[in-house]
């Protein structure tokens, strides 16, 4: 193997003559081998530290900062990079020291040894272009990476509320298909009165939607950013114009309305964003664990439970209960949904562990937050698919329990009065009898009008009594 000389402030490093980054990447490597995870395992991240480097780069040339050629150079490697190539050569652990410094300095050496090679030099001859002097030019770890963390965050939501809109639609479907079947519902894991599996679905298509609408409300958190305030904010060794040229070349770059923060020295040391998305993700999570929760007791059973829907079989549920099957989407889930919530404690006590003009811990809230994020993409997705397409009603188990409820009794309340339906209930309970055989018996109400009072269409919503 050959290799290139490159120094830095703690000296010189052998790096391999084929790679894209440079010296202080491969210091980071060495120091930070701490979770095995990579910032090559995070495209969206990778992408967006290129669009952060291809915007201040844009905005250097304006301001007659970069020459025409090193820009040309620099915004081609971004390019490339932001369509996919490269990212191999991010090799820095997600949770470093240094309050991402490693990170920029990984994107700055690959950006640059690119650059280096597309104007026709070595890489490591940065006497021609220099990972710090020109694509860092204008910047500090501490706005650019905050920078494209934000642009990550941003567009990562969008992913996770397209998978949410997936499993709404499942859950849609199917409030659809079960809008008759009566069931008995339940409070406190008690009868309580009727209504139709439909109806039960329909919450959770209700849920998703109040969920989604939670999340694009924090999503526009992280428009700002704090681009242009280098070091603590006060913009040292940048151009008084170059704040503001450099959120409309980011914006031209990315797509998207991303703005300048007003006060950047505010804006540099502020994590707050994160805590509100991360809670907002622990509420989802939350949600979509009881749901599941829900979809577990339902199938609960076969012959010993509420068997009331059957979730698809995916696998044998036991290695030595010869014909188990176990709820296991709904299952992983709940765990996804642990992890989540977990995540937000680590994201709160990080973002509470700032000091001063800077939050150093922003690392671990980007590896939580992605981390986070993708896994409950993947959960909506895994949930719909594999688990709520496939689901069925067990119709006539449902209608069973409702007529032999004791909780039917709440729906004759408005007509043979309190009293009459807890004597009934009463009854019901000790005796084991239906309440039906139980109020023809008594002669509370005739045959005709008990069977148009328990209706389903007549018990699931409300009706007027007259007397």
């Amino acid at each position: 193997m050959t290799v290139r000389m490159e120094h830095d402030l703690i000296g010189e490093r052998e790096i391999p003559s084929d790679v894209y980054y440079g010296v202080q990447s491969l210091r980071a490597k060495d120091n930070f081998n701490i979770t095995g995870i990579t910032l090559s395992q995070f495209p969206t991240f990778i992408t967006s530290l290129a669009k952060v480097k291809k915007s201040v780069a844009l905005a250097n040339y304006e301001l007659g900062l970069l020459k025409e050629k090193k820009k040309n150079a620099i915004t081609e490697a971004c390019d490339e990079i932001i369509a996919g190539k490269l990212h191999d050569q991010f090799i820095v652990d997600m949770i470093q020291g240094g309050a991402g410094t490693s990170i920029n300095m990984n994107a700055n050496e690959v950006i640059a040894n690119r650059a280096l090679e597309i104007l026709g030099h070595k890489k490591g001859e940065y006497k021609y272009l220099h990972p710090n002097n020109d694509v860092n030019m204008s910047q500090s770890t501490n706005d650019s990476y905050p920078t494209a963390f934000r642009i990550a965050l941003y567009e990562k939501i969008y992913e996770l509320i397209e998978a949410m809109r997936v499993l709404r639609k499942s859950f849609l479907i199917k409030s659809e298909e079960f809008s008759d079947v009566i069931k008995m519902g339940r409070t406190q894991l008690q009868d309580a009165v009727p209504m139709t599996l439909g109806q039960e679905f329909h919450t959770y298509v209700t849920t998703i939607d109040e969920d989604i609408k939670i999340l694009m409300n924090a999503q526009q958190l992280v428009r700002e950013m704090n681009l242009g305030a280098t070091a603590i904010g006060t913009g040292i060794n940048s151009h008084p114009e170059y704040a503001c040229l450099v959120e409309e070349k980011l914006q031209e770059v990315t797509g998207r309305p991303f703005i300048t923060a007003k006060d950047l020295v505010e804006a540099t040391q502020d994590t707050g964003a994160y805590v509100q998305i991360s809670g907002v993700l622990k509420r989802v999570a939350t949600k979509i664990s009881k749901i599941c929760n829900d979809l577990r007791l339902l199938s609960s059973g076969p012959r010993t439970g509420f068997n009331e829907i059957n979730l698809p079989a995916m696998q044998p549920g036991s290695s030595i209960m010869p014909g188990k099957v176990n709820p296991v989407i709904p299952e992983v889930v709940n765990q996804v949904a642990f992890q989540v919530i977990g995540a937000d404690v680590t994201i709160t006590l990080a973002s509470e562990g700032g000091q001063l003009q800077l939050n150093v811990f922003e690392p671990v809230m980007a590896f939580n937050l992605f981390n986070s994020i993708n896994m409950m993409k993947n959960a909506f997705e895994t949930l719909a698919s594999k688990c709520v397409d496939g689901i069925t009603a067990n119709k006539e188990r449902c209608e069973e329990l409702v007529l032999n409820s004791i909780g039917l009794v709440t729906a004759l309340n408005p007509t043979i009065g309190y009293e009459n339906s807890t004597s009934v209930a009463k009854e019901a309970l000790e005796s084991g009898r239906s309440v039906y055989d139980i109020v023809l018996e008594r002669k509370l109400l005739s045959k005709e009008e008990l069977d148009e009072l328990i209706k389903p269409e007549n018990m699931i919503k409300p009706r007027l009594v007259c007397k």
